[in-house]
């Protein structure tokens, strides 16, 4: 693996530099990134602060700067580091621009403006926390989404990415010998979908995890045929309540996300 510094900079939070920039890096085979995220840069002083840390590392600038005089400032001392400086908007803006007939605005962090989505997110955030590995079960009902699973599906993750969409998700785990929450069986609104995962996969990311835990290995929680059987008893529940069911093994979280939120406007359009 070839390691290669990454710095990502922006005039705002960050993210869509940083999406933008892990959606093109992950093309590339055989790359480790380090990523050095620099957010709200919008001085002089800042700037400096980036420069001097090329100057001792190195790598790559992806960047998404409005304001001239910051970017120039940038732009010119990659320049005379021999650093690649990439602006990520630019390309899109610009044929935005010549098909729109017009010229855009330059506002450092017009993306983050806090409007009614805006406030949407944060509540859906709020509540993914809040209602995370099956907490607060009393108030699912007032969830868009519940997610079941077993341990390890990546029901967590893909709450907070749904989040980030506006859509309030709930998560509660499938463990085996508990009953699940008399709630979930009671709720009549929410969509309701189960997460399984391949029982090779899942025993593979356990292990991982004990690890890094260094926790004991020796356990049913990584052993196939209890895993196997887990799942089984998982699929069976689904089945029996006519959940739709996503395999998440061969799946990114954005990937499931995307399934999920499709289903939901399914789920939507069906109760109008």
């Amino acid at each position: 693996m070839r390691r290669v510094q990454i710095h990502l900079v922006s005039d705002s939070t960050g993210e869509t530099v940083t999406l933008v920039g892990r959606a093109c890096l992950i093309q590339f085979d055989h790359i480790e990134p380090e990523e050095h995220l620099w957010a709200m840069v919008r001085t002089e002083q800042k700037v400096q602060e980036i420069l001097a840390e090329l100057r001792e590392k190195g790598g790559v600038v992806i960047y998404t700067l409005v304001d001239q005089s910051i970017r120039h400032l940038l732009e010119e001392g990659c320049a005379d580091l021999q650093i690649p400086c990439i602006p990520v908007l630019d390309p899109v803006v610009a044929a935005l621009g010549q098909y729109l007939g017009a010229e855009g605005r330059a506002r450092p962090g017009s993306q983050h403006v806090m409007n009614a989505e805006y406030f949407s997110r944060i509540e859906a955030l709020q509540y993914a926390l809040s209602h995370d590995d099956g907490q607060s079960t009393w108030d699912l009902n007032n969830a868009d989404v519940v997610l079941l699973g077993v341990s390890r599906t990546s029901k967590t993750p893909t709450c907070i990415y749904l989040a980030n969409r506006g859509i309030k998700t709930a998560n509660v785990p499938i463990v085996p010998g508990c009953p699940i929450p008399k709630e979930v069986f009671e709720i009549n609104g929410p969509l309701i979908v189960g997460l399984t995962k391949d029982p090779k996969r899942l025993v593979e990311i356990r292990r991982q995890r004990l690890r890094l835990l260094d926790q004991d290995e020796n356990t049913d929680y990584v052993n196939l045929e209890m895993v196997s059987k887990e799942i089984n008893e998982a699929r069976r529940l689904f089945s029996q309540h006519d959940w739709p069911v996503i395999n998440v093994s061969r799946k990114s979280i954005e990937e499931t996300a995307a399934t999920i939120y499709e289903l939901y406007q399914v789920h939507v359009d069906s109760d109008v």
